[in-house]
């Protein structure tokens, strides 16, 4: 009789974190609005069931990556550094360029900085799926559109 109780209990917890597909239009959009929504629904701050600790968030699938908005001078002004962890091994390189070679990246990073610092930052970000195009593989899953 404790085992059923257990069980229900066990699978009704799994019904209300049943995870979502969440699909997000960057087409025209600013970067800091597209990212910002990103890491609310990534994080699982929407939901009524939100945890601090825990992994409570949906999936995030960015379409047209491409075609995202940077306001004012970014474009020129706006640089990103990494080093390759030998001397002298600084690269850069401006928002402009990173947004037509690689424009995926400009909103993954933009999306990673606003998760937390982390285990659990770093397993959220495995569930955001960036898109150059409006093509995305993950039709089986029912994505639902949400507007930014």
């Amino acid at each position: 009789m404790k085992l059923t109780e257990q069980t229900k209990s066990v699978s009704h917890e799994n019904a209300l974190r049943a995870r979502r597909w969440i699909v997000i239009d960057a087409d025209g959009r600013a970067l800091g609005r597209i990212a910002s929504r990103a890491a609310l629904v990534l994080r699982g701050k929407n939901r009524s069931d939100f945890t601090p600790h825990q992994d409570t968030g949906d999936f995030v699938v960015i379409i047209n990556a491409a075609k995202v908005k940077l306001t004012g001078a970014k474009l020129t002004d706006k640089v990103y550094h990494r080093h390759t962890g030998f001397p002298g091994g600084i690269r850069s390189i401006t928002a402009g360029k990173l947004l037509q070679t690689r424009p995926e990246r400009l909103i993954e990073m933009a999306v990673h900085g606003m998760l937390p610092k982390n285990r659990l930052g770093r397993r959220l970000f495995t569930k955001l799926k960036v898109y150059r195009g409006a093509d995305h593989p993950h039709t089986a899953q029912k994505p639902v559109p949400v507007a930014v």
